[in-house]
């Protein structure tokens, strides 16, 4: 089996301080891996991770169905590995300078930084693990809880290594299998593992202990929608809404690794009034798994403003193959930033419209603009938000002469350089792009 360049870019990530670009030999051992799957049943037990340990270490984007409860494995698996780029100097001398933070409250470690904030004067309690481990991407979302619940307290760090990255310094302290947590006192360098549950509770409880704080669990609000028999119709057929649902079990491995990514997924279109990410616990309410012909975990269903019945998600588990779905079934413009692009509130349908407006005068100018009124009148949902913005755009450029719109973008990129509530940065994004699209078809019209 070969793979091109296509392939191996998929693969590609920046680390979080997007010093460097690296490929991983690894994940291309897993796609060989993943494919050997779809030689297998759709529905095959979880049990094989028993049997073939190194499929354990698949990562979400292809997905095995779970028909028993998970197999605990602690094995790890070494991965050789490419380094490829440039570092820019400024951006070197900035992470040494500060320790780098993820998205999740936790502080980044490596050989640079290790000893700088561990063995100082707070306790630390470090994760070491590697990216496609399946144990490790189960513990992110309660690690990521643990980040949050410390990140006020002074007299505590919690950090993370990666292995992949830093193998000399998971070998220093004798990490051999992956996720390994080790609590580091105050002031010492000499490390005690943890043996405990790997849940937020149980975690929060240690450190409590060991590093003498009394800091109680932070809730982390999700923008995944829980459904139950109450509320599945009400929230999935809403013919206004297109929703995604993953049909999960609390015990099922697979569901777990996929968690941290469907709440990235949800967090990107949290501002979408169309769009809903929502999840159901098929162990619990197995009449409705029944309903919608779910058999293994995680089964995922799209449900779209025309389709009700449901369609089953066959995609990619990745999050970048999550939003670039959404996007197009939904007619969304996000990034997986969870922020709008350029394309972001364009309405085709008043493109028409738009071009005579641009190029009428007068009296002429102000017909148009009702029958823009008359249009914007007949959408609905997200669509009818955009038209009211392209109403108002169209009756300030009448009001307030031909170099509004240049002004007004102008304003606008400065206002978006600045940090605003993400709402109000859809919002200046959303007018920015239909005046300029407006732009663009007057000078089209005029070269035409």
């Amino acid at each position: 089996m070969t793979f091109g360049i296509d392939k191996l870019k998929k693969f590609a990530y920046h680390s979080k301080a997007k010093l460097h670009q690296k490929y991983r030999w690894g994940r291309i051992e897993r796609e060989r891996e993943r494919d050997l799957y779809k030689l297998l049943p759709p529905i095959f037990p979880c049990a094989i991770d028993r049997v073939l340990p190194a499929f354990s270490l698949l990562d979400s984007s292809r997905s095995v169905a779970c028909l028993g409860k998970e197999s605990r494995s602690s094995s790890g698996m070494g991965r050789s590995q490419i380094w490829i780029g440039s570092v820019a100097l400024a951006a070197v001398l900035l992470s040494l300078a500060l320790p780098a933070m993820g998205d999740d409250d936790v502080v980044i470690l490596s050989e640079d930084n290790f000893e700088k904030e561990v063995g100082q004067d707070r306790g630390a309690l470090v994760e070491f693990y590697a990216p496609w481990c399946g144990h490790c991407k189960k513990l992110a979302p309660e690690y990521e809880k643990l980040g949050s619940s410390f990140k006020k307290q002074k007299s505590v760090l919690i950090g993370k290594v990666d292995c992949d990255e830093h193998k000399s310094l998971c070998t220093k302290y004798g990490v051999s299998g992956y996720p390994t947590l080790q609590w580091f006192p105050k002031g010492s360098l000499e490390p005690k593992k943890y043996e405990g549950a790997r849940t937020a509770e149980a975690l929060v409880e240690f450190v409590n202990t060991e590093g003498g704080t009394n800091v109680k669990l932070a809730t982390i609000p999700s923008n995944v929608i829980v459904l139950t028999e109450e509320n599945f119709d009400q929230v999935v057929l809403d013919e206004t809404k297109d929703v995604l649902v993953e049909f999960y079990a609390p015990w099922c491995g697979h569901c777990k690794s996929l968690a941290p990514t469907y709440e990235k997924v949800a967090n990107v279109y949290k501002l979408e009034e169309d769009v809903v990410i929502a999840n159901l616990d098929a162990d619990k309410y197995k009449g409705l798994a029944e309903k919608y012909g779910v058999s293994g975990y995680p089964t995922l269903k799209f449900f779209p403003k025309n389709n009700k019945a449901g369609e089953d998600y066959d995609g990619d588990r990745d999050f970048g193959d999550f939003v670039n779905f959404i996007n197009e079934k939904c007619g969304t413009s996000r990034d997986t930033k969870g922020q709008l692009t350029s394309k972001a509130g364009i309405l085709a349908e008043l493109d028409e419209l738009v071009v005579e407006f641009v190029s009428a005068a007068g009296d002429e100018k102000k017909a148009v603009l009702s029958r823009i009124e008359e249009e914007v009148e007949k959408l609905k949902g997200s669509a009818s938000r955009y038209g009211k913005i392209y109403l108002k755009a169209a009756r300030s450029c009448t009001e307030k002469g031909a170099d509004y719109a240049q002004k007004e973008i102008a304003r606008l990129e400065r206002m978006l350089e600045k940090s605003i509530n993400p709402a109000k940065a859809d919002e200046f994004t959303i007018k920015k792009n239909i005046l300029s699209t407006t732009l663009k078809l007057k000078d089209a019209k005029s070269n035409f």
